[in-house]
């Protein structure tokens, strides 16, 4: 009798574990994918060390994103279209790594960037100075990267310090941009004219972003086919600046569901 509950409990306790593990398979191939932001690129929107999950149901299913992978497929199924402005994950074309970008070009659209500002068909797109952004130059994450400073050689422990300014995109949508030099090969750009059923991503930091600025061959992300997009990133979950998540004292609690914007 007393065999026969302990072999019971054991099975219900199995049972438990066996649905916890198909919801949670489930939750993340149908509707949610982790993101950890590992680089600089996004900030400061998104720092190192956030931790986030991705919409994949904001622009339907592509064949990266579909959870019936064994049925590959071409386009996109229950499609919606992406919105200028939106924080996106997307894979590489190139390479098939993950990416995290904002969308700024539409198909159709021309993009061009002149002395670090943004025109868009032929438009600027206005900047408003908002300040510095301001970080310790030390090692930051996992990767243990060093950022880049605005105000030149910083040495360990010294104030980093990048401008920020609010960029206000056709339709009203604003976020913050950084600025490092005005004088970089992103900075100066020719017209790039964003083909049908592709994509245009630029980096919130953005000297210090490999994106659609930077042709594919080059090592960039070029222009980025539907196809390859994943969801949109719409709200930070958990954000840690330490080399290890479990590193509680270097935990960012401003941060825990803070929006994307």
């Amino acid at each position: 009798m007393a065999t026969d509950k302990a072999e019971g409990g054991i099975f219900e306790t199995v049972k438990t574990v066996f649905w916890a593990l198909v919801i949670a398979g489930v939750f993340r191939t149908l509707l949610f994918q982790p993101f950890w932001i590992p680089s600089e690129s996004m900030k400061d929107t998104l720092l190192i060390g956030d931790f986030l999950f991705v919409n994949k149901m904001a622009y339907g299913y592509s064949k990266y994103s579909c959870p019936f992978a064994m049925f590959p497929f071409s386009g996109r199924i229950f499609a919606s279209d992406p919105v200028r402005g939106d924080v996106v994950v997307f894979r590489h074309p190139v390479n098939g790594s993950d990416f995290i970008k904002r969308l700024l070009g539409l198909p159709g659209d021309k993009i061009q960037m002149k002395n670090g500002v943004l025109f868009i068909n032929g438009t600027e797109v206005p900047q408003k100075p908002d300040g510095t952004f301001e970080e310790v130059y030390e090692p930051q994450g996992p990767m243990r990267n060093l950022p880049r400073c605005e105000n030149g050689a910083v040495g360990a422990g010294g104030s980093c310090t990048k401008s920020r300014f609010i960029e206000t995109l056709p339709g009203g949508r604003t976020h913050n941009i950084l600025n490092i030099d005005m004088d970089g090969f992103g900075d100066n750009t020719d017209v790039f004219t964003v083909p049908e059923g592709h994509y245009f991503f630029m980096g919130d930091n953005r000297d210090n972003s490999q994106d659609s600025r930077y042709a594919q061959a080059a090592g960039g992300v070029g222009f980025v086919s539907s196809e390859f997009l994943i969801g949109r990133a719409d709200r930070i979950i958990f954000s840690s600046a330490g080399s290890r998540m479990l590193y509680f004292w270097t935990w960012r609690s401003d941060r825990f569901f803070k929006a994307i914007e």
